[in-house]
This record gives structure tokens, C-alpha cells and sequence, in this order.
């Protein structure tokens, strides 16, 4: 996608990913209607220019303009970038469609639907006209990081390889590398499985593990990932990519994950809510782990690390139990 004069994106959400992604995309010299639901944040955002909730001491570039209507917002934009989290994800979409009938969508979020396990292209298909050109966002990033124009790498994936170089090509800076895939089942996967993971990484760190459970974790984690990829049509080198084992890594071994974050309370001992609470901000991982555990069971493939957070989450199973759970099951071959 050329880079013309007046060109304006519509990024939706305005939390700290949304917020990363439009600095990113005003350096690139964008016009960025940055629109949030919450119309006294877009009014904080407008008086101070800081989001200082999500990415502190950090200017918003004036290329930024936050807006509380969604209509005013998305339209004459080039395209939207939806950056929620994904429980709303279909909502959001049909207001999208009420609110304009020219528009072609990219979302940043990751996670499967609550109460259908639906890929968001799924719904994405589901809910938009047929010929919308979609794209998702993904891979190992964290949003200050981005803010800060700190060295980062993604993967833009879309069916259509040409819309995903567009987009690839709107995001790509000095900072920020972009690869692009047609492959959006596996690109989706791993987005939506590695935050279930990062709980089960931060729940052992939280008990006092150490660095070899870490590895051994992500390592069996992603054998989990790829064996349900491949059921569902994922390409295995998506899984040893960016969007794959990139991610995984990422955000089991760093606090900047939420997900991790979450983990490590569970592992200290607080109460799912309390976790959540203090975290403050969606933590997808809680929402997918059920989903990602059904999915599994549906395709019959084996998934314990999944199955054992799931039941921490939303089997009253206590942490302690939960890795015991693991570390008794019967010796086997590593790869069959």
C-alpha cells in the first residue's frame, strides 16, 4: 500500500497495543483516527496527549486524533485495525458494518471466541460481506516496546497475499520488520495457544521452578501447539516462525506478559480475580484456555499443559496439583 500524502488508518482500541500500533503507524507518517469505546479515555487522550494508562510518558505523534465516535472514525480511512480484545471482536465488526460499507479490516487481536472456540477470521467471515479484504497482525511483540521503536518483527497474514504485502508494506519501518503469510490458521493458533502457555510458565515460576521446568514447558508447549495446528491445516514452519515459537517465547519468559503475570499470581497464591484484578487489563489467555482445550478434545489430540490450565482456570485445580498432574504421567517417546 503506497504511503500517500493525507492517508488515514482508523486503529480501533485504545489500549496499550492499539495505542503502540498508531505511534507506529503516525512515525510511518499516517494520519491515525485512534478511536476507544471509553469516551473519557478519548477525552484524557485528547487533553493530554499521553496515554499514561497503558503507555506512560510517552507523546502521542499529532498525526493522532482520538475519537469516541466509531462512524467519524473509520470512515475515508484506508483501512481499520482493530486492536480489542477478541470476546468482542465479533461485535465490534457489525458495528463496523452499520457504521460504513467501504472498508477493508486487519486486527492485532489474539484468542478464540468465548462459547464458539471460532478463529476470529472465522467470524470474520461470518460477519462481513463476502470480498472484504481481512488480515490479521501477529507475532513476538510487546506493545511499549513498539511505542519505543524498539527492533521488532511480525508477520502479517491474509488469504489474500496481496492485501497481506500492502499491509506488510503500511507497517514496515526501520524499527519494525514485517514478513507476511497466507497461512492464518497457524498464524491465529499461535497467537491464541502461547497465551495459554505463558500461564502455565508464570503458575511455575510462581511456585518457586526454575529455569529448567521454564524450558521444558515451552518446549512441550509447543509440540502441543503444532500437533493441534496440523489437525487444523497449520503449516508446520508457521509454528517454528514468528508467529509460533517467536511468540511462545516471548511471552513466557518475559513480565511484560500479562498472561505470565497472571500465571505467576496463581503460582504465589492469589485467587483467579484478584490476579485479574490487579493486572488491570484484559488477559486473553483466561478466555482461551477453555477454548483451546475443547478444540483439542474435538480433534482428539493430546494437549495436557492446555488441559491442566484449563482446569486451574476453570476447575477450581490448584496449581500444586496442576504440575503434579503433569510430572505423573507415564514416560513416552518425545517425538511419535
Amino acid at each position: 500500500m503506497t504511503k500517500q500524502p493525507g492517508s488515514t488508518i482508523a486503529v480501533l482500541g485504545a489500549g496499550s497495543w492499539g495505542t503502540a500500533l498508531a505511534i507506529a503507524l503516525a512515525k510511518n507518517k499516517f494520519a491515525i483516527n485512534l478511536w476507544d469505546r471509553n469516551p473519557q479515555h478519548i477525552e484524557q487522550l485528547s487533553t493530554t496527549g499521553i496515554n499514561q494508562r497503558y503507555i506512560p510518558d510517552i507523546t502521542l505523534p499529532t498525526l493522532i486524533t482520538p475519537l469516541a465516535d466509531l462512524g467519524t472514525a473509520i470512515n475515508n480511512t484506508q483501512y481499520i485495525l482493530v486492536a480489542t480484545p477478541s470476546h468482542g471482536f465479533r461485535e465490534l465488526l457489525r458495528n463496523i458494518k452499520k457504521a460504513s460499507n467501504n472498508y477493508r479490516i486487519v486486527w492485532a487481536s489474539k484468542g478464540l471466541e468465548p462459547g464458539t472456540g471460532k478463529f476470529l477470521h472465522e467470524i470474520a467471515a461470518e460477519e462481513l460481506d463476502a470480498g472484504i479484504l481481512t488480515a490479521t497482525v501477529s507475532g513476538p511483540s510487546f506493545a511499549l516496546e513498539v511505542a519505543r521503536s524498539l527492533p521488532t518483527a511480525m508477520t502479517v497474514a491474509s488469504l489474500d497475499n496481496a492485501f497481506a504485502k500492502q499491509i506488510a508494506s503500511t507497517l514496515h519501518c526501520q524499527n519494525l520488520r514485517t514478513y507476511t503469510s497466507t497461512d492464518i490458521i497457524g498464524v491465529e493458533l499461535g497467537g491464541a495457544v502461547k497465551n495459554v502457555l505463558a500461564i502455565a510458565a508464570g503458575i511455575a515460576d510462581g511456585l518457586g521452578f526454575g529455569a529448567n521446568t521454564r524450558a521444558a514447558l515451552i518446549t512441550r508447549g509447543l509440540a502441543e501447539m503444532m500437533r493441534l495446528g496440523e489437525a487444523l491445516d497449520g503449516r508446520q514452519e508457521t509454528f517454528m516462525g514468528l508467529t509460533g515459537v517467536g511468540d511462545l517465547i516471548l511471552t513466557c519468559t518475559d513480565d511484560q506478559s500479562r498472561n505470565r503475570r497472571l500465571g505467576l499470581a496463581l503460582g504465589q497464591g492469589d485467587d483467579l480475580d484478584t490476579a485479574i484484578s490487579n493486572i488491570g487489563q484484559a488477559v486473553e489467555g483466561v478466555h482461551t484456555a477453555r477454548e483451546v482445550a475443547c478444540l483439542a478434545q474435538k480433534h482428539g489430540i493430546e494437549m495436557p499443559i492446555v488441559e491442566q490450565v484449563d482446569k486451574v482456570l476453570n476447575q477450581n485445580q490448584s496449581p500444586a496439583a496442576a504440575v503434579k498432574a503433569l510430572l505423573t504421567r507415564d514416560p513416552k517417546a518425545e517425538v511419535f
